[in-house]
């Protein structure tokens, strides 16, 4: 769990957690078994993540119905694949017998926020595609998309004007067999009427007629269908009613119509449970991904709801393997279990979600199906099975992030105020773990005063010194990249190439960028100034000439910075990260790129800026430069630029609680799952629910 939302500090800084710390096993506490993992819904501020529909796909059939009382009722076996959506306000583009114009109409509006649907249906003795999109949480929203669509498809719609459309219905008549309802469906339909097969109940059926967003519109529908179905009871549909309306989806293919079974789920609190099977269940909308457990779809705020439901050990399987390395340590491994179960069972204990405990990305912990398992994992999650931590006889929200970077944070250094001592600083050695295996980076000054970065496998050094005693090297791969920063970053445009027979000078040798030790810029004013906004309250000069780390916690980690010599306010210290273009950490320095800090006598200190000067490249030749190299008391050099700020850090992710990196190395070192969590959470209770 790496990202930290405002609720989610005010719940834990809200909790006491205090107590001995001992392993026990009395006081056993009590779960449900299942745990609610959200993939798609509109939770407003807490989360949203919306798509039209959903497609899933099994290599074994698939059952939906409803649950009650956690006892499942099949409906329907509705084979290896389908689609799902809900009974919601849309707007019905267009209806044609020609399937090339709703393909266009695919393509036209598949890049814009109107995201677009069809289906096909008989109609009149043929059939016919409907163009839709949506959905949109209200008639009124609809409506507005309404006249934005016809623009955007205004080349197809032939005299057609797009509509709004709804979840209201009238029933033609209720049926103990969909062949009995077929009959009465394909009268209704060959007499021009949007009419559906739809299911109420495992064997029972009703044929409904229009999809109308007021009454107004339904009634019009009556009326027509009166005259075609004159001894039907056309009853009007109520609200409540939990039923699925059947339809087919041809929107996967654009060259030819592919049909797919589509189920719209109809009824206010409706909720419908589509069950899994021991070969999963795979979510075409979450990249394809295959999951355990069950789902279960429903309206929620407007839009399609779709939670992934299963037991709380086979989603440790994946959200261990998706948080951390399956070839880890074994006891690494296991204290990431339980960290991540007790994270899970504290979420169930809140309503941060609503309708999900958590959700799948790492604002709450990283869950991505059963492609992240991995048998280590399985076993280090059956070896802790039910284990959670705890303080006071309570699961605490525990936590944890990528790397502490030597150190963990302190509370205050995060949130900017106390929480309890569960989450205090501790050294976090082990953290170094995570650059063990890692290539060095010469750090190098071309001729044409630049400077940047080439991995070690790729240098050779001469055996030639500047005058200043620095190495001079040449690389050994054609066009080798001098990269920006000491990674490889094939998105970021490298600084120059250089052949065997290049020379450049090494100015230093550094780690590659990771998440223990990192480099980050150099950022020119304008960059951070365009980061800054939205995340201080205070105001921002038109140009940054100085940064100042005025402030710093337990840790060591920034809690408050001046910028040009005023502090910069922000709602809580770790907001810095983000603040200042994405650093990996608060764990930080920085440095002005085109300044340098003289020491003299007394340890007296003068800042002076560099320019104006002339770089001796590795040719000996001077080549005239607004730069100046900086050569320190160790050997090591580096290069001034105008304008920049250079942030050099260690770790990733905020620091509380359970240091992942660090966890490995403490059990490189030996150290057993307990030892490892009773390190990184104080004082607390390892207890068997």
């Amino acid at each position: 769990m790496r990202k930290t939302s405002s609720f989610l500090l005010a719940v834990v800084m809200s909790c006491s957690f205090f107590g001995h710390s001992s392993v026990s096993h009395a006081s056993e506490p009590s779960f449900e078994e299942d745990v609610r993992v959200g993939l798609f819904f509109n939770g407003g501020s807490t989360y949203t993540s919306i798509v039209p529909v959903v497609n899933v796909k099994s290599a074994a059939s698939l059952q939906v119905g409803v649950t009650q009382g956690g006892v499942f009722d099949s409906w329907q076996d509705i084979g290896q694949q389908a689609s799902f959506g809900i009974d919601g306000y849309r707007v019905k583009v267009l209806e044609t017998p020609s399937f090339d114009t709703v393909a266009a109409g695919i393509k036209l509006l598949q890049p814009t926020s109107d995201k677009p649907i069809v289906f096909s249906t008989s109609k009149g003795g043929q059939t016919v595609y409907q163009l839709y999109t949506g959905m949109y949480a209200s008639e009124a929203n609809a409506q507005t998309a309404a006249t934005r669509v016809a623009s955007t498809a205004r080349s197809l719609l032939g005299g057609q004007t797009p509509t709004v459309k709804g979840g209201m219905h009238l029933s033609a008549g209720s049926f103990v067999s969909s062949a009995q309802a077929q009959g009465v469906l394909n009268t209704a339909q060959a007499a021009g009427l949007d009419a559906y097969m739809v299911m109420t109940g495992s064997g029972s059926y009703e044929v409904w007629i229009g999809e109308e967003a007021n009454a107004t519109a339904l009634a019009a529908v009556k009326a027509t269908a009166a005259e075609a179905l004159p001894t039907a009871p056309l009853t009007t549909v109520s609200s409540s009613t939990p039923a699925l309306i059947m339809r087919q989806n041809v929107t996967s293919s654009v060259t030819s119509p592919s049909p797919v079974n589509h189920y719209i789920l109809s009824g206010t609190n409706a909720k419908l449970t589509i069950k899994g099977n021991a070969s999963g269940t795979q979510v075409t909308e979450r990249s394809a991904r295959t999951y355990r457990g069950d789902f279960e779809l429903s309206n929620y705020n407007g839009q399609l709801a779709w939670v992934n439901v299963l037991p709380m050990e086979q989603y440790l399987y994946s959200v261990v393997g998706g948080e951390v390395s399956a070839s880890w340590p074994a006891e690494s491994l296991k204290a990431q279990a339980v960290a991540a179960r007790s994270y899970a069972r504290f979420q169930e204990q809140g309503s941060k979600f609503k309708i999900a405990d958590v959700v799948d990305t790492t604002l709450s912990q990283a869950y991505n199906g059963v492609g992240a398992e991995d048998k280590r994992i399985i076993a280090a999650v059956d070896a802790t099975a039910g284990e959670v931590i705890m303080k006071n006889g309570k699961v605490i929200e525990s936590i944890f992030s990528a790397n502490a970077g030597g150190a963990s944070a302190d509370t205050s250094e995060v949130w900017n105020s106390g929480g309890g001592d569960v989450f205090v600083t501790v050294d976090s050695k082990g953290d170094e773990a995570a650059q063990a295996s890692l290539k060095k980076w010469y750090h190098v000054l071309l001729d044409n005063g630049s400077s940047g970065y080439i991995r070690e496998d790729n240098v050779k050094l001469t055996g030639d010194k500047t005058s200043a005693g620095l190495d001079k090297m040449t690389v050994t791969t054609k066009n080798t990249n001098v990269r920006k920063l000491p990674v490889v970053q094939n998105s970021v445009q490298s600084v120059s190439q250089l052949n065997p027979g290049d020379e450049a000078v090494v100015l230093e040798v550094v780690p590659e960028s990771n998440s223990y030790q990192w480099i980050r810029g150099p950022f020119k004013s304008a960059e951070l100034l365009a980061a800054l906004k939205g995340k201080t309250t205070s105001t921002l000069p038109s140009t940054i000439t100085s940064i100042q780390v005025s402030q710093r916690g337990p840790s060591g980690r920034v809690t408050e910075i001046k910028i040009n010599g005023s502090i910069v306010k922000v709602k809580y210290p770790d907001m810095f990260r983000s603040a200042l273009n994405s650093l990996p950490s608060t764990l930080f320095d920085v440095v002005s790129t085109d300044k340098y800090t003289v020491i003299g006598s007394g340890n007296a200190q003068d800042e002076l800026s560099a320019g104006g000067t002339t770089l001796l490249g590795a040719s000996g030749q001077g080549t005239g430069s607004t730069s100046t190299v900086i050569l320190n008391g160790d050997g090591n050099a580096r290069v001034t630029e105008p304008g920049g700020f250079l942030f050099t850090g260690r770790g990733n992710g905020h620091g509380l609680g359970l240091s992942q990196w660090g966890a490995k190395g403490m059990a490189d070192q030996g150290a057993d799952y307990k030892e490892i969590l009773e390190h990184y959470y104080h004082d607390v209770d390892i207890v068997k629910g």
